[in-house]
């Protein structure tokens, strides 16, 4: 069956509303005095930041961006390190409460590639590092994927063996793609975003990992549209974007991109949820930052083949 390949604009224009709504909701990332007294609550905090830096990062990256976004996406990133992170020293403090957390670290490297610098995070990781434990903390293998690449983002040699820990993932497993449910299916969307570093480099995938998604990934991106999961789906089209020869399906971009709010944010499955803002914004942001990173990677695709 041939698939139409969705247009430039489609996918652009999904990203720049993405890109729009988390603008207009910035202040939402915001992590309050009672967060930043509760170290369970800073690292729940984190997520949402480190994956908006790298929304950012990646609409840099990719040159996808026109001028209004560009400016959109430095001030965003402005906002994160500066206000959010207070020039990095929320990530100093955690990473001396919790020396073995990975989150710091991985949170940092974002900014870290991006030019900005915490010497005394960077003191604090180098001991952490020292210690056998950093290497041999027990976390299911996509994570430590997540590690490794951090390490690799900011220069540092690596803690363990990289293919190692590939090898180690149900994706590198090549296991039985009628197994894939909700878990392993971001499982596998992960496995494939540490593995490239979020896209930049799809070339590591390697040749047999690529032929068995390219074969088994449409079934599974008709599966989670049918269910209307649409964050899942998000990650699933960035792994399509990241193939040898990426679909870019136009049928599904355009249910996905029919999902999105007139504001810019995507729920995470079936319609937008209702209610206080804040309460919303906690259930629609990472859908909403995986559209934007969808975007991103699937219009830079799109026009690389124009």
């Amino acid at each position: 069956m041939t698939v139409t390949a969705a247009s430039p604009a489609l996918l652009h224009a999904v990203g720049d509303r993405a890109l729009t709504w988390l603008d207009n909701h910035r202040e939402h990332f915001r992590l309050t005095a009672g967060d930043l007294a509760d170290n369970v609550a800073v690292t729940e905090r984190l997520k949402p930041i480190g994956e908006l830096a790298l929304n950012m990062q990646v609409l840099f990256r990719e040159g996808v961006a026109g001028s209004r976004q560009k400016a959109r996406a430095g001030q965003l990133l402005d906002f994160a390190w500066r206000e959010l992170l207070d020039g990095g020293n929320v990530l100093a403090r955690l990473q001396q409460d919790e020396p073995l957390s990975p989150v710091p670290v991985e949170v940092y490297a974002t900014f870290h590639e991006l030019g900005h610098r915490h010497p005394g995070l960077e003191a604090t990781l180098e001991v952490c590092r020292r210690t056998a434990t950093w290497a041999t903390l027990e976390m299911v293998p996509n994570r430590r994927l997540g590690v490794l690449n951090a390490e690799r983002k900011l220069g540092l040699p690596p803690s363990s063996d990289f293919d190692q820990a590939m090898a180690r993932t149900w994706l590198g497993q090549l296991a039985e793609p009628w197994t894939v449910q909700l878990h392993i299916a971001y499982d596998i969307t992960h496995t494939v975003f540490h593995l490239t570093n979020w896209g930049e480099a799809p070339e590591r995938i390697p040749p047999a990992v690529a032929d068995y998604l390219t074969r088994y990934l449409p079934a599974w991106l008709e599966d989670w549209a049918d269910l209307e999961h649409w964050d899942l789906l998000g990650e699933l089209l960035v792994v399509d974007a990241c193939l040898p020869r990426p679909a870019l399906d136009a049928q599904l971009w355009e249910r996905y991109a029919a999902a999105q709010s007139p504001e810019g944010a995507m729920p995470i499955h079936q319609q937008m949820p209702r209610g206080d803002a804040a309460q919303v914004f906690d259930q629609v942001h990472h859908p909403t930052l995986v559209a934007a990173f969808a975007s991103a990677m699937a219009t830079s695709r799109a026009m690389s083949a124009v």
